[in-house]
């Protein structure tokens, strides 16, 4: 009986200094959490771009009595280009220089309010932005607003309704400004995808051609005004990585 009473007194300490013993064993840290990457939009880049494009064009022809009205229209259609630029990154503020070209296939057609039997086609083929970048990150998406100078290209042919044969035609390069806004998100540590607003003001542009049409023979040359709109989808390569700039 002494045996057994003492048997269950040993069974009862070793009960009671087993979660003792387990309390004072040291428990194993949980890993740390893995620290947010933090994109770097600083570097060199170069990329693509294509979208849409819509030409407003009022066309004058100036004579020696004074100026007819020819009419105003908006020619749209396709562009392609590239871009290439520089970005600096200073917590979340960018800044940026960028050149970009495109080529352009923006033309409208009308009779002209000069002389119905003729009609006027006017053409932009090319245009170009230089520009400064002013942006807001969040890590990896980027929203900017960009202005600078803009050059376009364009053609001015004037020809016959009936035979369709050209009459007089005039080229010229344009300068005029741009502003503009876009949202750009990296998606791999050197590429990023995007979508552009842009507006160019070209203002007026006086072009002179050879007239040899006796309906064309009292005009010395023409004017045209030109705004256009741009909305385009761009995808850059950065050279560089996810090196972030420092924590904000």
């Amino acid at each position: 009986m002494t045996r057994l009473l003492m048997a269950a007194v040993g069974i009862a300490v070793l009960g009671m200094a087993a979660p003792a013993s387990a309390a004072d064993m040291p428990v194993k840290a949980p890993p740390p959490a893995p620290l947010p990457v933090i994109y770097n939009w600083s570097g060199f880049y170069i990329g693509a771009n294509g979208g849409w494009g819509q030409s407003h064009n009022c066309v004058d022809f100036v004579t020696a009595v004074g100026t007819v009205a020819s009419g105003c229209g908006d020619r749209s259609g396709g562009l392609v280009g590239g871009q290439i630029g520089y970005r600096w990154q200073a917590n979340q503020f960018v800044f940026g220089l960028e050149a970009q070209g495109d080529w352009a296939d923006l033309s409208n057609t009308r009779v002209s309010l000069l002389n119905p039997t003729l009609s006027t086609t006017v053409k932009t083929d090319g245009i170009g932005l230089f520009t400064a970048q002013l942006g807001w990150a969040w890590n990896a998406s980027l929203l900017y607003v960009k202005g600078g100078a803009a050059v376009t290209s364009n053609r001015l042919d004037v020809f016959d309704n009936i035979t369709g044969l050209g009459l007089v035609s005039a080229s010229n390069t344009r300068w005029g400004g741009t502003v503009g806004v876009g949202w750009e998100y990296g998606f791999a540590p050197n590429w990023s995808v995007g979508v552009e607003y842009d507006h160019l003001w070209m203002g007026n542009a006086n072009n002179s051609f050879s007239v040899l049409d006796p309906r064309l023979a009292a005009v010395l040359n023409d004017r045209i005004s030109q705004d256009v709109d741009m909305v385009t989808v761009r995808f850059n390569y950065r050279f560089g990585g996810y090196t972030a700039p420092g924590r904000y």
